[in-house]
């Protein structure tokens, strides 16, 4: 593999390093985007002249400044994704890098701290790595979530329940239907097993109480003491889980 293209500007006494990522599918336009597990990646055509990244990167560094304010404090990045090479993944609250293999066949697999992604063909279609990362996300959900349902379905008092990993569940990190079954968003499981951990609970005392009213809450907190700060930290992380 080479060595990435990198840079580094100066802006108020601060050295800001970057990752360049050349893209054939770009003509003009070049994206900076920030996040907390690689810093700085800035993406574009392949023709464009280091210097006049730098001096893109220098436009824009007080906004960079406040994204890795942010970024630390709540995660990572809003800025859209592209589904290109160096940019950041969660799962379980850790940070990967994704890594798209043109040419390659088979299903993503995580290795060291790299997610890797096939591209056929040689393709490097943004639809087509955001598929096979949605899948890749889906077979871990459905292997992960439905163990911490076992794991904390006895402490809740019920029996273990029918659970499901929604597709396409977006608005919502779970419900509990008047039959027992248990859905569960897929995207839950980029989040720190803690929150995790909250969204199990919240579903399964569900399963005793079927509203959201004191005796409902109550139930919750015998079981998680400390849930109110865990429902508070999954509102401030729940928008960069969404893509």
């Amino acid at each position: 593999m080479n060595a990435p293209e990198t840079s580094a500007i100066t802006w108020g006494g601060t050295e800001l390093p970057y990752a360049i990522r050349r893209s054939a599918r770009r003509k003009k336009t070049v994206a900076v985007t920030v996040d907390p597990a690689g810093g700085i990646l800035v993406v574009a055509p392949e023709r464009v002249a280091t210097d006049r990244l730098d001096a893109i990167v220098l436009r824009r560094a007080k906004w960079i400044a406040r994204r890795i304010q942010r970024a630390d404090t709540y995660g990572p990045s809003l800025a859209p994704r592209e589904f290109v090479s160096g940019e950041s993944v969660l799962y379980l609250g850790r940070h990967y890098r994704l890594k798209v293999d043109a040419g390659e066949t088979g299903d993503a697999k995580l290795r060291g701290g790299w997610l890797h992604v096939p591209a056929p063909g040689g393709s490097e279609d943004a639809a087509r790595v955001r598929a096979e990362l949605v899948a890749w996300f889906r077979r871990r959900a459905a292997e992960r979530l439905p163990e911490r349902i076992e794991a904390w379905r006895a402490k809740v008092g019920v029996p273990m329940p029918r659970v499901v990993v929604a597709a396409n569940q977006q608005k919502r990190w779970g419900s509990c239907n008047q039959h027992g079954t248990i859905r569960l968003n897929w995207r839950i499981i980029q989040a720190p097993m803690r929150l995790v951990d909250y969204v199990v609970v919240h579903e399964l005392v569900h399963l005793r109480h079927r509203g959201h009213g004191r005796d409902y809450w109550q139930a919750v907190g015998r079981v998680m003491p400390d849930y109110e700060r865990r429902r508070r930290d999954l509102r401030e992380r729940g928008s960069f889980l969404v893509w």
